[in-house]
């Protein structure tokens, strides 16, 4: 009587297929076909190819042909050598006609924020349950976050929090002492855990961030995805104003450009800004006035619940 061994090592009467036999068969003749597929399209011949990705020649040809059961560690080395993933190479699906295999390589090469943006659009049903009833005021220094969004939280009954001061109370010194020992890199890096924390505390509130941290991809898609975002906006004259206004003259101290380094500055972050989900423009408007309409718009979009 013939016998025949399956993949797992058991040996059955017969010389009988069984269906998961078949199923591995197909799936060696597949990769085999993709494999040779994919090396003769970029014009690799199969001695290169073993030189690149240390398995023989011999093996190749009889992985090529369908014939060659290839161990997981051989195939990624293949599938390295073509620069390809080593799902690409076992998919049910044909990688030379499947739009998702296609779209999944695409996503692969995109930058962290577009493959948020994909995310986003992907899971849209689901987005508002993500945000919760989160706010969170963007936009440049001056333009009003603190103020508004202490009065809104009062307003409406939610709290408020200022990421900065959640900074300084997490790490027990100022923002200006944060920058100067830990630089740039290490406050943002603050910046997204305080924004974490803040996400895992609150299901309702207000809150306000620094101007610059719309520069900061994955802080920025963080905010974008899991708050209601709005963007208060105002003119760099009123931006300046109000800054100075606050007592801190620091953006004009010594530095007479001072003005057209805040417009550029506007100017660049301006499509940033703009991904917010909704806008007010605090420019030439009364304090009260603002608050009333920046209270009327969370209502009508139903930010806070």
């Amino acid at each position: 009587m013939s016998e025949i061994t399956n993949f797992r090592g058991e040996t059955k009467p017969g010389g009988t297929q069984t269906p998961v036999d078949d199923a591995v068969a197909s799936l060696i003749r597949r990769v085999g076909e993709r494999v040779r597929k994919a090396r003769e399209r970029k014009g690799i011949p199969r001695r290169v190819l073993s030189e690149i990705s240390g398995v023989s020649p011999r093996y190749l040809a009889q992985l090529e042909a369908g014939e060659g059961n290839i161990s997981i560690g051989l195939l990624l080395r293949v599938a390295i050598a073509l620069d390809h993933r080593i799902e690409w190479l076992i998919s049910e699906e044909d990688p030379w006609t499947s739009e998702v295999t296609r779209v999944a390589d695409l996503y692969r090469l995109a930058s962290k924020s577009i493959q948020q943006d994909v995310l986003d659009v992907l899971n849209a049903e689901n987005q508002d349950t993500r945000r919760a009833s989160r706010l969170c005021l963007i936009g440049l220094r001056g333009a009003g976050k603190s103020t508004l969004g202490a009065m809104v939280g009062k307003a409406m009954g939610v709290p408020f929090v200022e990421l900065n001061r959640e900074i300084e109370e997490h790490s027990g010194m100022p923002v200006e002492e944060v920058l100067a020992l830990y630089g740039q890199e290490g406050y943002r890096s603050l910046e997204a855990q305080a924004i974490d924390r803040v996400i895992a505390t609150y299901d309702t509130v207000v809150l306000a961030v620094a101007g610059g941290i719309v520069v900061e991809p994955e802080t920025y898609n963080t905010l974008l995805s899991r708050f209601h975002t709005v963007w208060l906006r105002t003119s760099p004259d009123e931006h300046m104003m109000r800054v100075r206004a606050q007592g801190d003259e620091r953006p004009m101290a010594g530095n007479p450009e001072a003005m057209e380094q805040l417009k550029s500055i506007l100017t660049s972050r301006e499509p940033l800004y703009a991904r917010a989900e909704a806008q007010l423009n605090t420019s030439g408007v009364a304090v009260e006035t603002a608050l009333s309409q920046l209270v009327e718009l969370i209502r009508a979009r139903g930010f806070l619940g």
